[in-house]
Protein backbone atom coordinates (compact mmCIF):
# COMPACT_ATOMS: atom_id res chain seq x y z
CA UNK A 1 0.00 0.00 0.00
CA UNK A 2 1.11 3.71 -0.88
CA UNK A 3 2.26 5.55 1.90
CA UNK A 4 -1.16 8.24 1.01
CA UNK A 5 -3.08 4.96 1.23
CA UNK A 6 -2.18 4.29 4.55
CA UNK A 7 -2.51 8.43 5.34
CA UNK A 8 -6.16 7.78 4.38
CA UNK A 9 -7.03 4.52 6.95
CA UNK A 10 -5.08 6.51 9.17
CA UNK A 11 -7.16 9.79 9.22
CA UNK A 12 -10.49 8.58 9.94
CA UNK A 13 -8.97 6.57 13.23
CA UNK A 14 -7.50 9.73 14.22
CA UNK A 15 -10.54 11.47 13.96
CA UNK A 16 -12.36 9.16 16.07
CA UNK A 17 -10.10 9.22 18.65
CA UNK A 18 -9.41 12.56 19.26
CA UNK A 19 -13.60 12.99 19.44
CA UNK A 20 -13.54 10.68 22.45
CA UNK A 21 -12.97 11.75 25.75
CA UNK A 22 -12.31 9.60 29.03
CA UNK A 23 -10.32 9.43 32.45
CA UNK A 24 -11.37 10.92 35.60
CA UNK A 25 -14.92 12.38 35.74
CA UNK A 26 -16.02 15.05 38.82
CA UNK A 27 -19.46 15.06 38.62
CA UNK A 28 -20.71 18.49 38.97
CA UNK A 29 -23.93 19.62 41.26
CA UNK A 30 -26.31 20.04 38.00
CA UNK A 31 -25.24 15.77 37.56
CA UNK A 32 -22.86 17.24 34.66
CA UNK A 33 -19.59 15.70 33.73
CA UNK A 34 -16.27 17.48 33.98
CA UNK A 35 -14.00 15.23 32.01
CA UNK A 36 -10.48 16.80 31.06
CA UNK A 37 -11.56 20.13 31.34
CA UNK A 38 -14.65 20.02 29.53
CA UNK A 39 -18.64 19.76 30.96
CA UNK A 40 -20.60 16.99 29.27
CA UNK A 41 -24.42 16.92 29.56
CA UNK A 42 -25.78 13.21 28.90
CA UNK A 43 -27.74 12.97 26.00
CA UNK A 44 -30.89 12.04 25.42
CA UNK A 45 -31.95 12.90 28.92
CA UNK A 46 -33.29 15.88 30.90
CA UNK A 47 -32.14 16.57 34.72
CA UNK A 48 -34.56 18.60 37.19
CA UNK A 49 -32.90 21.89 37.09
CA UNK A 50 -30.43 22.41 40.06
CA UNK A 51 -32.92 24.87 42.09
CA UNK A 52 -35.86 22.21 41.74
CA UNK A 53 -37.88 20.92 44.37
CA UNK A 54 -39.27 17.68 44.41
CA UNK A 55 -41.70 17.68 47.11
CA UNK A 56 -41.84 14.30 49.32
CA UNK A 57 -44.02 13.54 52.05
CA UNK A 58 -41.66 14.75 54.83
CA UNK A 59 -39.66 17.80 53.56
CA UNK A 60 -38.64 19.01 49.69
CA UNK A 61 -35.58 17.51 48.30
CA UNK A 62 -33.47 18.91 45.34
CA UNK A 63 -33.62 16.75 41.86
CA UNK A 64 -30.58 17.59 40.63
CA UNK A 65 -29.05 16.84 43.36
CA UNK A 66 -30.24 13.38 43.78
CA UNK A 67 -29.28 12.33 40.54
CA UNK A 68 -25.71 13.58 40.95
CA UNK A 69 -25.21 11.27 44.07
CA UNK A 70 -26.63 8.43 41.81
CA UNK A 71 -23.66 9.40 39.56
CA UNK A 72 -21.24 9.56 41.66
CA UNK A 73 -22.37 6.04 43.14
CA UNK A 74 -22.31 4.57 39.53
CA UNK A 75 -19.01 6.01 38.16
CA UNK A 76 -16.50 3.81 40.23
CA UNK A 77 -14.12 3.62 36.81
CA UNK A 78 -12.84 6.01 34.32
CA UNK A 79 -15.54 7.59 32.17
CA UNK A 80 -15.75 7.55 28.63
CA UNK A 81 -17.57 9.98 26.82
CA UNK A 82 -18.04 10.71 23.11
CA UNK A 83 -19.75 13.94 22.44
CA UNK A 84 -22.10 14.26 19.74
CA UNK A 85 -22.86 18.11 19.33
CA UNK A 86 -21.74 21.65 21.46
CA UNK A 87 -24.47 23.54 23.25
CA UNK A 88 -24.88 26.51 23.23
CA UNK A 89 -23.60 27.19 26.81
CA UNK A 90 -20.48 25.31 25.92
CA UNK A 91 -21.33 22.30 26.96
CA UNK A 92 -21.09 19.28 25.39
CA UNK A 93 -24.12 16.46 24.74
CA UNK A 94 -22.29 13.55 25.07
CA UNK A 95 -22.74 9.31 25.66
CA UNK A 96 -20.89 8.70 28.88
CA UNK A 97 -20.51 4.89 29.92
CA UNK A 98 -18.23 3.57 33.08
CA UNK A 99 -17.69 0.20 33.49
CA UNK A 100 -19.76 -0.92 30.77
CA UNK A 101 -22.68 0.57 32.14
CA UNK A 102 -24.59 3.67 29.91
CA UNK A 103 -24.92 6.79 32.62
CA UNK A 104 -27.83 8.22 30.74
CA UNK A 105 -29.46 5.36 31.00
CA UNK A 106 -28.65 4.20 34.46
CA UNK A 107 -30.16 7.66 35.89
CA UNK A 108 -33.28 7.31 33.87
CA UNK A 109 -33.48 3.77 34.95
CA UNK A 110 -33.31 4.97 38.65
CA UNK A 111 -35.81 7.84 37.92
CA UNK A 112 -33.83 10.44 38.50
CA UNK A 113 -33.96 11.93 34.72
CA UNK A 114 -36.25 11.94 31.73
CA UNK A 115 -35.89 10.93 28.61
CA UNK A 116 -36.19 13.61 26.26
CA UNK A 117 -38.30 13.34 22.59
CA UNK A 118 -35.39 12.85 21.07
CA UNK A 119 -34.25 10.17 23.20
CA UNK A 120 -32.67 6.91 21.93
CA UNK A 121 -36.27 4.20 22.62
CA UNK A 122 -34.63 2.25 25.38
CA UNK A 123 -34.43 5.57 27.63
CA UNK A 124 -37.95 6.01 26.94
CA UNK A 125 -38.37 2.65 27.95
CA UNK A 126 -36.85 2.89 30.96
CA UNK A 127 -38.66 6.26 31.73
CA UNK A 128 -42.18 3.99 31.25
CA UNK A 129 -40.23 1.12 33.73
CA UNK A 130 -39.36 3.72 36.55
CA UNK A 131 -42.31 5.55 36.33
CA UNK A 132 -44.44 2.47 36.97
CA UNK A 133 -42.50 1.10 40.00
CA UNK A 134 -42.75 4.89 41.15
CA UNK A 135 -38.98 5.30 41.70
CA UNK A 136 -36.73 8.36 41.93
CA UNK A 137 -39.27 11.40 40.78
CA UNK A 138 -41.71 9.43 40.03
CA UNK A 139 -42.17 8.43 43.59
CA UNK A 140 -43.60 11.46 44.88
CA UNK A 141 -45.02 15.02 43.12
CA UNK A 142 -42.80 16.88 41.08
CA UNK A 143 -43.77 20.67 40.38
CA UNK A 144 -44.38 21.16 36.65
CA UNK A 145 -41.05 23.37 36.56
CA UNK A 146 -39.17 20.27 37.04
CA UNK A 147 -40.09 19.60 33.82
CA UNK A 148 -38.47 22.22 31.98
CA UNK A 149 -35.15 22.02 30.11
Amino acid sequence: MTRWGWWMLWLPLAAAQAAELSGNAFVNDDATLRIEGRTMRLYGIHIPNTGQDCATYQVPIRCASRAALALEFRIQDFVRCTPLERNADGTYSARCESGGYDLAAYLVERGWALALPDAPFEYVALERIARSRGVGVWGFPLSPRAFEP
